[in-house]
């Protein structure tokens, strides 16, 4: 449970408050981490030392369900000359460490990220006559929060959220997120490491729809440009009724269909609802089958095999210089590099040889069938994965949210997969690698054009290349939240 309380980030007489003994002794009395981040709020809104705070009663780590500690909320006037409009801004604080004893974060330094390397901002247009901030974005923050910290896994801008309801429990058709830097807050160097400010923007349906199709910051760019959808501080606005695409029809056909032609989608992976069954052994065989089918026990993914799916990811976001979704593994860092040319065959290589060869890899089996399994939200983006990954020489990933099962789809060419041309079905523990030609992509495109129809589908759906003995079903979401039945 949380409170609304005045005073923002630390109480009354926190850093900037004012001159003598009680602003020389802040540093004693407030924790830095905290400290680093209220002072980039005082920069902002100096006139608003206490602005309303929605606090956890109960600290995450005092036991509480609350990663966030707080979440400020502020007035900001907006821009008139850039047809920015009045709203309101909500400020995180805890994702990053804001305490330096390890109690939340674990310290690594003053060099690196503090805690998860980022806070969460929101910008909400604030209503016709509204005197006070509502506070469900406080909630909506301590979602993701909690997903950050459960799953370890940190966004970057571009990012998307699928969250398939209206960000306010209302009518809205805002009902998703991307992620992008806040407009005006600056990273802050802490004692703990670098802080920099992830700002949430509410979506469409459709336009998420676009920015897995292609990319978030394409998405984003053309989101500056509307201003009722966002306009060039992406401030979020509730009550908007129609899509960018509804507003400017031109945006989908000259803008969007021709990035997705051009640049593919630079959608590495998602976390998702899925499964794979060796088909080449019998399902008595528990001691070397990689199935994961009912009542068997799939083995864990070691470090090494977690660290190189992370670099599979890394170097899919890397290959349009603009991230979409956060790796599998946690160790993900804001900093990375973003600045390689893009080419057309990618690679799954990590830049340490350690890395790409672990001795693990000598157990790697060759399969020679399998049956992959996925929900239908998760099938509905095989297309994506086919026509916008592979046929541009890159692989995608799907890693399941239930387990530590892994699909990695690559193409002809991707360097440091170990499924090849010659044994296409290639798993090493749970992490299954399917090898896909461009003749058979093209194929599998045509036999899976009614994915692209959710509304005629019904489930199960099963598809069947017998001669490239691969099969896939799509199966009802009670398969994977209850395995056992």
């Amino acid at each position: 449970m949380e409170g609304v309380r005045p005073g923002g980030g630390p109480p009354a007489g926190g850093p900037g408050s004012g001159s003598g003994s009680a602003s020389g002794s802040f540093p004693s009395l407030f924790p830095p981490g905290l400290h680093g981040i209220y002072g980039e709020c005082r920069r902002l809104y100096p006139d608003q030392p206490n602005p309303l705070q929605v606090t956890a009663i109960l600290k995450y780590w005092l036991g509480g369900p609350d990663p966030l500690d707080y979440v400020s909320m502020y007035r900001n006037l907006g821009n008139p000359a850039l047809n920015v409009p009045e709203h309101w801004h909500y400020v995180s604080f805890g994702l990053s460490d804001l305490y330096g004893d390890n109690r939340v974060h674990e310290f690594t330094g003053t060099d690196g990220p503090s805690g998860f390397g980022f806070e969460l901002t929101f910008r909400l247009k604030r209503e016709t006559g509204e005197s006070a901030p509502p506070t469900w974005p406080a909630e909506l923050m301590q979602g993701l929060a909690r997903y950050v910290f459960q799953s370890e896994n940190t966004f970057c801008s571009g990012d998307h959220v699928s969250w398939h309801s209206p960000l306010d429990n209302s009518e809205s058709r805002i009902q998703h997120m991307l992620l992008t830097e806040d407009p005006q807050m600056q990273p802050v160097q802490t004692p703990f490491g670098v802080v920099t400010f992830l700002q949430i923007v509410g979506v469409c349906t459709e336009e998420l729809h676009a920015a897995q199709q292609w990319n978030g910051q394409g998405i984003l760019e053309l989101l500056r440009t509307v201003p009722v959808a966002g306009g060039p501080w992406l401030i979020t606005d509730m009550r908007r009724g129609e899509t960018i695409f509804e507003i400017d029809p031109h945006l989908q056909q000259e803008r969007v269909d021709k990035g997705i032609e051009t640049d593919g989608s630079n959608l590495s992976g998602v976390s998702a609802k899925c499964a794979w069954d060796d088909l080449s052994r019998p399902p008595e065989d528990d001691e070397d089958s990689r199935s994961i089918c009912i009542g068997t026990q799939p083995r864990r993914l070691s470090g090494k095999d977690t660290e190189q799916i992370r670099e599979t990811l890394r170097r899919g976001l890397e290959i349009n210089s603009k991230p979409v979704l956060p790796p599998i593994n946690a160790q993900r860092q804001n900093g990375l590099n973003h600045d390689r040319a893009p080419s057309r065959k990618d690679s799954l290589e990590s830049e340490s040889s350690a890395a790409i060869i672990p001795h693990e890899l000598i157990r790697t089996r060759q399969l020679e069938s399998v049956h992959l399994k996925f929900n239908q939200e998760s099938g509905a983006l095989i297309p994506l994965c086919l026509r916008g990954r592979l046929l541009h020489g890159r692989h995608f990933t799907y890693k399941s949210i239930t387990g530590d099962t892994a699909i990695t789809f690559v193409s002809t060419g991707v360097e440091g997969a170990f499924a090849t041309e010659e044994h296409p079905y290639a798993a090493h523990g749970p992490w299954l690698q399917i090898l896909l030609t461009e003749e058979f992509v093209e194929r599998m495109l045509e036999d899976l054009e009614d994915l692209n129809s959710p509304e005629e589908f019904k489930l199960p759906k099963e598809y069947s290349w017998p001669e490239k003995k691969l099969k896939v079903s799509i199966l009802p979401d009670a398969v994977f939240d209850n395995p056992l039945h």
